[in-house]
């Protein structure tokens, strides 16, 4: 079929509808010939047209086709040497994904066409399929980018008042009964009015979500029945998940994501994304050829330097994208830009950002990837959160990323299980994690909100399951138990799994409350993951990946609302009182001379640590003074911060201590606004300076000391 074409432009790349036609542009350096084939449904088995793409301006490849409109279905076929041995893997008999398709109509159908070998053949990956494999891949979307926001913008909300909340977009609705039964487990449950109602009921500022870039589940995780649930798989960075879409496959869901975002901007809540820059989905060179491998290999992934059939892999995953070179660089940002720009969001947590980072072998903080993103006004000025470690050698980057970016935190992670547990620990650590981790970041010039503190994260033990189990158990997952963490710093409180035994069942409810407690109560950014508040179990699987299934799901009947009501009291309490969220070290110095410091620390006598206190891994037990007047920050107005005087007394010892109160300089009289043992208390039981006040065995209480605010 002939079809009119024009010229064209390079840019933007991808598929840009002008209103009279499509602009097709596509970055493939090594390649000798490029097509652009149409499709009228996602089950065509073949193109009704292709056209070739003469024009090519530098190595971007570019054409017009005037009369096509959004929910055009297409795809790109792609010419040039097949070398694997030389890095080079293009094959035309494979229908390949637009790199930068802002929507792909359905999830890929497993078919050894999709490989650009000849699976089976002995000589791997060195030999050259000829199937189409057009019929089984999706098909990318031409999307009408018009969407009425009605003055929709970014929320910008400090770090100082961010409470984020992870949560996967089906695993959080798939089971819950206030949420219409078509719309579960999709964009619109999120933006749902119940499950706003919930989140701001919680006190949540920021949704984070697992990953809603288009991704692929693995053929392997099919066969056995199971899927990559989590997401990190990405084959499509602009383009929204479509599993998670209730309204259609074509386009639509770029629609319902907008949808979501906007209405949880009417509540308050952010949105940011977890996003999965570090690889594809396309594996190692047994992987299959669907996208990037196909468009142009050499120019995305880190190859072997000396064979470059085989690819560098920081990620375990098989392949890492070279985000030292420019069209992957630029790639990373316009898709950065385009999930601000277009949809709004408000920030992204990097998966295994010290990938990013890596310039050759060595991770370099100052690589062309920070560069970029600095001197980015769009991107430079939302939420950008790392997880600041990968696999491969020297890869663990905790507190060593460039200023105006968060971390998550893991040695704020270990210590605090290791402190609650039991483990020999010393109290030093433990005092530098709850006031902000200043030993990984006051160096660097950053704040307390560099650090984002959690307990628990989608990797790994749910809350409950971290005070319920000794031992991972994750036998479902068909590897024999022999994957995830085998370390994990929990601890069952008696008995491995449920149990009837009252006394270690109210054990734990202590220690949920206790690791949720000393979360809120911490300087930096708490992080929750989603149901950790209502005790969801995974029945001590600790790598659930591939479960799409009640094992990650949350089971909304069961929820434990004793829990998620103290929950909510302590992050409402976090909001209410800046103590808990300042934008400033301590200095432990007086406010003024001959004030008090504006943080002290105390043991059972009331007597001030010292320098042996501080490094005895016996101790298990430790007193903090926060003075309220010590804050060193102002408000819009320029108006002086202060906020109440609070005494927090943790004990992890498994038997009661008395606590003497400090001296009347410090405060005249405290009231009781927590206490771990009992639950939720509110002002109740008041003491005076000096008084002794028993706390119970792996418990922490909290006093404050009520302050004029003039």
């Amino acid at each position: 079929m002939t079809i009119t074409n024009y010229p064209g432009e390079p840019f933007p790349l991808g598929a840009t509808w002008k209103g009279n036609g499509v602009n097709f542009a596509l970055y493939a350096d090594k390649a000798t010939k490029v097509e652009v084939c149409l499709f009228k449904t996602p089950n065509d088995e073949i193109e009704y047209a292709k056209v070739d793409m003469i024009e090519r301006t530098h190595q971007i490849w570019h054409v017009f086709i005037p009369d096509l409109k959004p929910g055009q279905l297409y795809g790109f076929r792609v010419d040039g040497p097949y070398e694997p041995e030389n890095g080079q893997r293009f094959n035309a008999n494979k229908l390949l994904i637009d790199p930068y398709a802002k929507a792909i109509a359905g999830p890929i159908e497993w078919h050894d066409s999709l490989f650009g070998y000849e699976l089976g053949s002995p000589d791997e990956d060195l030999s050259f399929s000829k199937t189409d494999s057009a019929p089984y891949l999706p098909k990318s979307v031409v999307v009408d980018p018009a969407f009425d926001w009605e003055g929709d913008k970014q929320l910008k909300i400090p770090y100082t008042d961010t409470v984020i909340y992870e949560a996967h977009v089906r695993g959080f609705t798939k089971l819950n009964p206030d949420i219409p039964e078509h719309m579960r487990g999709s964009y619109a449950a999120i933006g749902h009015p119940s499950t706003i109602k919930y989140l701001k009921d919680l006190g949540i500022t920021t949704l984070e979500l697992m990953p809603v870039h288009h991704f692929l589940a693995d053929r392997h995780l099919k066969e056995k029945g199971l899927t990559n649930y989590w997401g990190y798989n990405t084959i499509g960075y602009f383009a929204p998940e479509v599993l998670y879409c209730c309204n259609g496959i074509a386009g639509e869901q770029v629609t319902e994501f907008k949808n979501m975002v906007k209405e949880l901007h009417k509540a308050g809540i952010e949105v940011i994304l977890d996003v999965v820059y570090n690889h594809t989905a396309e594996g190692n060179q047994m992987g299959p050829t669907i996208s990037f491998r196909g468009v142009d290999n050499e120019s995305y992934y880190r190859l072997v330097d000396d064979n470059k059939r085989f690819y560098m892999d920081y990620t375990g995953t098989g392949n890492t994208l070279n985000a030292n070179l420019p069209g992957v660089l630029r790639l990373i940002m316009d898709s950065l830009r385009y999930w601000i720009t277009e949809m709004h969001v408000d920030g992204f947590r990097f998966d295994l950002a010290a990938t990013l980072a890596r310039e050759l072998h060595e991770v370099n903080r100052l690589s062309a990837f920070f560069d970029i993103i600095h001197q980015d006004p769009i991107i430079s000025q939302v939420k950008l959160i790392a997880e600041p470690w990968d696999i491969g050698e020297g890869g663990y980057q905790v507190g060593k990323f460039p200023a105006g970016w968060g971390e998550w935190n893991g040695k704020y992670r270990d210590c605090i299980r290791d402190y609650w547990r039991g483990a020999d620990s010393q109290l030093a650590e433990f005092a530098e994690r709850f006031t902000g981790s200043s030993d990984l970041y006051r160096d660097e010039f950053r704040r307390p909100t560099a650090s984002i503190n959690f307990i628990t994260a989608h990797d790994g033990f749910t809350l409950n399951d971290l005070v319920s189990y000794n031992d991972k158990h994750n036998e479902a997952n068909g590897e024999e138990n022999n994957d995830g963490e085998s370390h994990n710093r929990s601890w069952n409180c008696g008995a491995e799994g449920e149990t009837e035994d009252e006394a270690i069942n109210q054990l734990r409810e202590r220690q949920k409350r206790n690791f949720l407690t000393t979360l809120f109560l911490s300087q930096g950014v708490p992080m929750l993951v989603a149901g950790d508040e209502i005790s969801r179990t995974q029945q001590g699987n600790n790598n659930a990946y591939c479960q799409d299934n009640e094992i990650s799901w949350l089971n909304w009947e069961k929820a434990d609302k004793d829990l998620l009501a103290f929950t909510q009291k302590l992050i409402h309490l976090r909001h209410k009182h800046p103590a808990f969220g300042r934008r400033r070290w301590f200095r432990g110095a007086p406010v003024k001379e001959g004030g008090l410091d504006d943080i002290a620390w105390f043991l059972p006598s009331g007597e001030q640590m010292n320098d042996e206190h501080w490094n005895h891994d016996f101790a298990k037990s430790l007193a903090v003074f926060m003075n309220g007047k010590a804050l060193r920050w102002r408000n819009a107005k320029g108006e002086q911060i202060i906020d109440d005087n609070f005494y927090v007394i943790f004990n992890a010892h498994d038997q009661p201590l008395d606590y003497k109160l400090p001296a009347n300089e410090y405060a005249k009289d405290w009231i009781v606004a927590l206490d771990t043992s009992k639950d939720f208390v509110e002002d109740a039981d008041k003491y005076t300076a000096e008084q002794t006040i028993k706390v119970d065995g792996r418990s922490i209480i909290l006093l404050h000391h009520p302050l004029i605010h003039t």
